[in-house]
């Protein structure tokens, strides 16, 4: 590792040499960023609610205040990792990350009114935003450039996973932190996480990116839309699962509702690890096609189940379905722009992901007002079979 760095320091054009899985470094200070993305999301609705006394309404509208930041700002963060590569758009991010950190930490302070307390957190909700932009953009490419473009989709998966890993985590632990020690130790938490991604990213090696004409924004969305609708269409069943799978158990008397996103997240991380590299070798689009028919599968499970048992088995098949969608359909992103503009690509692929958890929760609740809770789940079923139908255009379309 040494030898590369003074090799990389002494000739700075010579770039190093790929790695056959993706950076263990790169990988970690993912997860320890990600961290703080998942650390407040228990925490924020309760406190704003809670002790600053709005209304259900305002906690909505705070909270999904970050998912806009996000998506504005990922063409920003695709022109920074693009340009400068994505160590430095990841230190950029996980020194916003920070500030939103000590931006919650200061509604902490005493003699605050709820007004400039409210007004604290969304400055810090749009920092939050915008540092996770810039951060898991920097991450994602970052990664692949320390496998190579041959590689792309196995460095996805593990990206991915870190990600998942991370809100899996992140969110209990802020909620014990919150229960137990109060608002000022879960944010601390906020503030170290990022903290410690920035010390273990600085020790890795800023691998190039690669030279060459470099598309506006607008360009670059015009040629991923199929993969970002397709990527877009997937993150139905998960929000579906994340909104509205207590409301469902509780309808029917269910009393394990908090398993339904370990049977996902089991499912999910089975097969990132076991299959993680299938895009790579048989085609993304093609992964992608039956990852949309799995994930349908279990969502028309969800639907019809009979009994608690089998609705946990619906949420591990739609995990084993979601799984490998977003590295599958990056695969054919990044296959669609000059090499030079993929941290845009990759900017532009996600904030789709961004738009499907930010419109697809109220949609899915106004279905789930007219038809019931299950009806949810059939919408997720369908918006999976209208990827499937997506990715099967697409294999068609190039063949």
């Amino acid at each position: 590792m040494s030898a590369s760095v003074i090799n990389a320091t002494a000739e700075p054009k010579a770039a190093p040499t790929n790695l056959s899985r993706p950076a263990s470094g790169i990988i970690a200070a993912l997860f320890c960023g990600y961290l703080a993305v998942g650390l407040p999301l228990p925490v924020m609705p309760l406190f704003i609610h809670d002790n600053l006394g709005f209304s259900n309404l305002v906690v909505g509208l705070v909270i999904g205040i970050q998912f806009l930041a996000t998506v504005l700002s990922r063409g920003y963060a695709g022109r920074l990792t693009d340009i400068h590569g994505g160590k430095r758009s990841a230190l950029q991010g996980v020194a916003v990350s920070t500030t939103a950190g000590l931006l919650y930490l200061a509604v902490a302070m005493p003699g605050l009114s709820p007004n400039v307390s409210l007004a604290i957190v969304i400055l810090g909700r749009l920092a939050a935003g915008l540092g996770e932009s810039l951060f898991v953009t920097g991450c994602v490419s970052w990664s692949i450039a320390s496998v190579g473009p041959q590689r792309a989709g196995m460095s996805m998966a593990w990206t991915g996973t870190a990600m998942f890993a991370a809100l899996a985590i992140g969110a209990p632990i802020g909620m014990a932190l919150y229960q137990g020690y109060g608002l000022e130790a879960a944010i601390v938490a906020c503030v170290v996480a990022p903290v410690t991604a920035a010390a273990i990213a600085l020790r890795e090696i800023p691998y190039a990116t690669a030279a060459g004409p470099r598309l506006p924004f607008y360009k670059v969305i015009g040629q991923i839309w199929r993969e970002g609708a397709g990527l877009m269409l997937q993150g139905v069943g998960l929000s579906g699962l994340t909104a509205f799978a207590s409301l469902y158990f509780a309808a029917h008397h269910w009393d394990n509702a908090g398993l339904v996103m370990t049977a996902f997240g089991a499912g999910f991380i089975f097969v990132r690890i076991v299959f993680g590299s299938l895009p790579d070798r048989m085609g993304g689009y093609r992964i992608a096609l039956w990852s949309f028919v799995i994930e349908a599968i279990g969502q028309a499970i969800i639907w019809t189940a009979p009994s608690e048992a089998v609705a946990l088995g619906g949420a591990l098949v739609t995990g084993f379905g979601c799984a490998l969608v977003f590295p599958a359909l990056g695969v054919e992103a990044l296959k669609r722009v000059p090499p030079a503009n993929r941290g845009s690509a990759l900017g532009a692929f996600v904030a789709f992901l961004d738009i499907a958890y930010g419109v697809s929760g109220p949609v899915a609740g106004v279905i789930a007002g007219q038809f019931g809770y299950a009806s949810v789940y059939l919408f997720g079923a369908a918006c999976a079979l209208a990827g499937a139908t997506l990715a099967l255009m697409a294999r068609v379309s190039q063949s």
